[in-house]
Parts: C-alpha cells; sequence; structure tokens
C-alpha cells in the first residue's frame, strides 16, 4: 500500500467514524440526522473526493425481501473490486434475505471491524462483527469490495 492510499483509506475511516450516532432512516443521508447503509457508503465515499456523486435512490426498504436482483452490489460493482480479505477503508458487505443488501465500512481487519448504519440498533455504530450474532451468521454471508483494487 503507497502513502496516497494509505492517506485515503484514513479518509475513508475517519468520515465513516463521523456519522457514528446518527439515526438509520432509509435513503436518508444527512448527518446526524438519519442515513441508511447504502447511503452511509455513498456519502462517505462521494463526500471523500472518492468517488463521482450518485444517487441510487429511490429505493424500497424492503427491497431485498422481495427480488433476486444484486442491485445493492450493483452500485458496488461500478466502483470496486471484490478481494479476499478488507483492509481498513473496504466496503464489507452481507447477505439479507434472498441478495447482498446490507454494507459497511471496515476500520480494522482483524478481528473484522465496522461502521455500518444498523436497524438492528437503529443507529450508526462501530461494532466487531464476531460479536453480533446477525452478522457472524454463517447464512449472512459477506464479501469485501475494494476501492482500491478496481480494474
Amino acid at each position: 500500500m503507497n502513502l496516497i492510499e494509505a492517506e485515503e483509506r484514513a479518509r475513508v475511516v475517519a468520515a465513516a467514524r463521523q456519522w457514528i450516532g446518527t439515526r438509520y432512516q432509509n435513503c436518508a443521508d444527512i448527518q446526524g440526522v438519519g442515513v441508511d447503509c447504502g447511503m452511509l457508503l455513498v456519502r462517505v465515499f462521494v463526500d471523500t473526493g472518492l468517488c463521482a456523486p450518485f444517487d441510487p435512490r429511490p429505493y424500497p426498504a424492503d427491497w431485498h425481501l422481495h427480488r433476486s436482483e444484486e442491485r445493492y452490489l450493483g452500485f458496488i460493482f461500478d466502483r470496486c473490486a471484490e478481494v479476499e480479505t478488507p483492509a481498513p477503508g473496504d466496503v464489507a458487505v452481507f447477505r439479507y434475505g434472498r441478495t447482498y443488501s446490507h454494507g459497511a465500512i471496515v476500520t480494522r481487519s482483524d478481528p473484522l471491524t465496522i461502521v455500518h448504519a444498523y436497524y438492528a440498533v437503529k443507529k450508526v455504530t462501530e461494532q466487531r462483527v464476531e460479536r453480533d450474532v446477525t452478522l457472524s451468521d454463517p447464512k449472512r454471508a459477506r464479501k469485501f469490495f475494494s476501492y482500491w483494487k478496481r480494474a
């Protein structure tokens, strides 16, 4: 990892942590007011200047329960490449319902620690995945993507 990449990754982690405590709200993207997991990713990567502005909204809160289309992965695939082992600043996605539909920003690789807008606690939080029964459940298959490894 070169110095520029290390600085960018640190900016992503710092930006994600600024959202901690923001209430969970579907389709919202206002720090301190409300955000969901997808818009958290958008805001962090767009606001740090790493991605050009884009907006995947509108989407229903329960789209992942009724569709098999990997809609969430679509906007990640366009901007990142899948990696086996995440580093701070990378994106983690978890399977919910039929699709990968929950995303987070990795803040630490070992143990895997993430910042995410988490419906279960109704806010943005930073937590170790292994300490959460839902996220560590094997049926919540997870994948990792890196902005810095894109093709």
